[in-house]
């Protein structure tokens, strides 16, 4: 998909990209791929992460294949705003574990002429819309939905279903803990456990 905006560029202005998905679907690559393609057009491009999600490295965004790309940690999504407002591009991984705040963050830097680019989980380990996600993916211009595949199915797996008992929001893992499954699957295995 190739995004960048060449028409009037006398009354150009920033706007939002978001991609969302399952885990194990591909969305940090696709990040990557995109910051990777405005770097070599020679555009200022700065990444963030939340410091949370130290899983690969405590600077770099890193891929589940390993691809990786040097970010700033942040606490907070005000930290984005004041540090990257004088770039070009903004890329932002992991944004599930943002704060509210990163959705008028982002809308600041689009309105400021900043091309945005955002990754996170659409839904959390139990299905429903995770953190922000849902109003940023209302307020970008583009949204792409990436999908892993169901190792069960072969089918789409769009749902990211935790492996273990914990019932905390936020658990940082790998295949250890979740796995990319299809609606049928989730249904089988979660909700109707649950119920």
């Amino acid at each position: 998909m190739f995004l960048e905006n060449t028409i009037n560029h006398a009354k150009q202005s920033g706007w939002m990209e978001v991609i969302c998905g399952s885990m194990f679907s591909g969305k940090t690559e696709e990040l990557i791929r995109r910051l990777r393609r405005a770097e070599m057009a020679g555009q200022h491009v700065e990444i963030f992460k939340p410091k949370i999600d130290n899983r690969y490295s405590e600077v770099d965004i890193v891929s589940h294949n390993d691809n990786k790309i040097r970010s700033s940690a942040v606490e907070s999504s005000n930290e984005i705003l004041l540090l990257g407002s004088n770039c070009d591009v903004v890329g932002i991984d992991e944004a599930q574990f943002f704060d509210n705040g990163i959705v008028e963050v982002a809308n600041k830097l689009a309105n400021n002429g900043i091309r945005v680019v955002i990754a996170g989980l659409d839904m959390d380990f139990m299905g429903r819309p995770f953190g922000p996600m849902p109003f940023l993916m209302a307020t970008a211009e583009y949204v792409t939905k990436v999908h892993a595949i169901c190792k069960r199915t072969g089918n789409l797996a769009h749902y990211s279903m935790r492996t273990t008992g914990s019932k905390d929001l936020v658990q940082l893992g790998e295949t250890d803990i979740y796995e990319a499954v299809s609606r049928k699957v989730f249904v089988d295995e979660f909700i109707t456990k649950k119920d």
